[in-house]
């Protein structure tokens, strides 16, 4: 199944449409000038499984890299698919405070 993505920004979100145009999930955010905070990232139930989230994580990362912004990623997981996904290391924003 192909999902196309497409900005909504009057809701401030990225969208995953099927064939039919039924929202399969999204990616909310937040844009301060050139910085961008992915905040959620929700799937549908209906299409859990069928690698949406992942199809969200790498054309929000797209959009920020062509578009170039920095990247905060507050969504645990897109920080999660990021750490998979080094080459937009770049782009991302780190916390500089240290785990205990």
């Amino acid at each position: 199944m192909q999902f196309t993505v497409t900005d909504a920004p009057e809701r401030e979100r990225f969208e995953a449409r099927d064939e039919t145009g039924a929202v399969a999930g999204f990616v909310t955010y937040q844009l301060t000038g050139s910085i961008i905070a992915y905040t959620h990232t929700e799937v549908d139930p209906a299409f859990e499984g069928r690698g949406v989230g992942s199809t969200l994580a790498r054309a929000v990362m797209d959009d920020a890299r062509a578009k170039r912004r920095t990247v905060v990623p507050i969504c645990p997981f897109l920080a999660d698919w990021l750490v998979k996904h080094p080459e937009y290391e770049s782009i991302v924003v780190r916390s500089t405070r240290k785990v205990k």
